[in-house]
């Protein structure tokens, strides 16, 4: 007998009730998505680790993903829940959608991948009540902004009768003034290229105008500025993006501080962005700290209104909670929480060169391209140590330790330096946090495991094309090439590293792999044989790097 999903006695009705007739603009809406699907693939900031990891920064504590329960509104082919379900198996998990189109693709993956605590079904999400029970994570990615006022009210009202006593929402929107410019675009775009019959002719016609339009603004004019901040958007996005935040019939911006009001009203509090580096107001420039500090009086929603004229922004990724946790929300983070986490994080020296333990500064490349100046020894120690150790995480506790082992100081000194520090890299946004290991692999064994989603992922045969996308263990896509994908189906612990290199040279045998060296086909079986074995060393090195080996 198959298991029956928690689900099922609720979402027998799939899609909108029969004897229902869809107003014409959710029709329209549908037909969109259908036509063009939206690119479906995890989105890190709503990896519902982060979720819980930012809610504990800022004083709350939120429900262990390894056994949450989370919905999805707007969930496309699932390409961003799926790989949540298939790292928590106590985890269940629930995608909503539109588009009959995107969900019979994740139902055709989740099928794949043999998952039986994911499930994604087309409906309709202003029907969602309170038959559906309560979730510790509700996720709207790239939605809000995109559909008709009554079904932005249905999320938030989701997002609070939904959302458990505990639990954390997550909804991304574009905001003004960022987008007061960006309309000008879209309403360029729309009049070309909206009455046009096909998807590819409308990007067709609406790109011509933007080039017409590019071409014939007056130097310095608003239209000018507006279409050079534009252009390399637009020039470098996809089809499937263009069509849906340009072209489509729904895009409605707001100010955050209206957004924050309608979740209100809906019985929500306003925790934090998903980006928290932006909510701190030592990351701008001097000149705005204090006067903004003054300005605000405390009130974080204002200072976030305030610093989004300020950058001129156009996106936000809110965290929401029930209002009656509002007043347990602390702004001014604590270092006990701060000692609470596992961190990760990448240092290299901006000149190239080996990081030091002197007194010397040495700028280096962190992550999100930022730039973090090490000046003193223990610094460059908890540095080298983050290093050493990415993509896997590391406590609180051990990294105090590993210092402590590097540069034999007392921990009276180097425990206070180690906690500062990591506060400063926090607020800059220059390390990852968890409340959980991730047990990436640190280093590479003997007999090397990938995650067993990534092993079994869809499209990994040299078959299947040029390139493969797989999610690793920080939530995040991440590209493959033809030797890692020759690797990753042997690395289920069993494989040893000869093992691995015998099977490179048979698949070089079989034509379904080339070594090249020297802009040769390399067949000599001896020369081969080296080679696989290099090629093993730099593969299993790369598969490491991206977090897509486990400890």
């Amino acid at each position: 007998m198959a298991a029956v999903s928690p689900w099922q006695r609720v979402l027998r009705p799939a899609s909108i009730p029969k004897d229902a007739v869809p107003d014409s603009l959710t029709s329209t809406l549908t037909s969109y998505y259908d036509a063009v699907p939206y690119e479906s693939h995890p989105f890190p900031q709503t990896a519902v680790e982060h979720l819980e990891a930012i809610a504990f920064l800022f004083g709350l504590e939120a429900p262990a993903p390894s056994t949450a329960r989370v919905l999805e509104l707007g969930c496309a082919a699932g390409g961003n829940l799926i790989p949540f379900a298939a790292r928590h198996p106590e985890a269940s998990a629930l995608g909503l959608d539109l588009s009959t189109v995107q969900v019979a693709q994740g139902r055709e993956a989740i099928a794949r991948a043999g998952l039986s605590n994911v499930e994604l079904r087309a409906f309709n999400l202003a029907e969602i009540d309170a038959s559906f029970g309560q979730f510790d994570y509700i996720i709207c990615h790239g939605v809000y902004s995109w559909v008709p006022g009554p079904v932005q009210d249905a999320i938030l009202r989701v997002c609070s009768e939904n959302l458990a006593p505990d639990g954390v929402a997550y909804v991304s929107y574009n905001v003004y003034p960022g987008w007061k410019a960006r309309e000008i675009v879209r309403d360029a775009m729309i009049l070309r290229g909206g009455p046009r019959d096909t998807p590819e002719e409308k990007l067709s016609y609406a790109r011509g105008m933007l080039e017409f339009l590019e071409q014939s603004a007056r130097p310095g004019s608003v239209l000018g500025k507006t279409l050079e901040e534009t252009m390399p958007i637009v020039r470098g996005a996809n089809g499937s993006y263009l069509l849906h935040e340009f072209l489509e019939p729904c895009n409605a911006p707001c100010y955050f501080k209206e957004f924050v009001a309608r979740a209100e009203a809906n019985g929500l509090g306003y925790l934090a962005e998903a980006e928290p580096s932006t909510m701190f107001v030592q990351n701008y420039d001097e000149k705005v700290r204090e006067p903004l500090l003054r300005e605000c009086g405390g009130s974080q929603v204002l200072m976030e209104q305030y610093l989004d004229f300020l950058v001129n922004r156009t996106f936000r990724q809110t965290l929401l909670v029930k209002q009656g946790r509002a007043g347990d929300i602390r702004y001014r983070l604590d270092p006990a929480r701060i000692s609470g986490f596992e961190f990760a994080g990448v240092f290299s020296a901006a000149d190239g060169s080996a990081l030091t333990l002197d007194a010397r500064e040495q700028p280096c490349n962190a992550l999100r391209n930022l730039t973090v100046t090490l000046r003193l020894p223990v610094h460059k120690a908890l540095a080298q140590v983050l290093e050493a150790h990415y993509p896997a995480s590391v406590s609180f506790e051990r990294l105090v330790a590993a210092v402590l082992a590097l540069l034999g100081e007392p921990r009276s000194s180097v425990e206070p330096a180690v906690l500062s520090m990591l506060e400063e890299l926090v607020i800059l946004g220059a390390v990852r946090v968890r409340r959980a290991p991730v047990h990436a692999a640190a280093e590479v064994s003997a007999l090397p495991r990938a995650l067993p989603s990534v092993r079994s992922a869809p499209g990994l045969a040299l078959s299947a094309g040029s390139a493969a996308n797989v999610c690793n263990q920080w939530h995040e896509l991440v590209g493959l090439s033809a030797l890692e994908r020759c690797l990753l189906p042997l690395l289920d612990g069993a494989h040893s590293h000869a093992m691995l290199a015998d099977h490179l040279a048979n698949e070089v045998d079989a034509g379904r792999l080339r070594f090249i060296q020297n802009d040769k086909p390399l067949t000599d079986p001896t020369v081969l044989q080296e080679f696989a074995r290099q090629q093993v060393v730099l593969g299993l090195a790369a598969l490491r790097r991206k977090a897509l080996l486990v400890a």
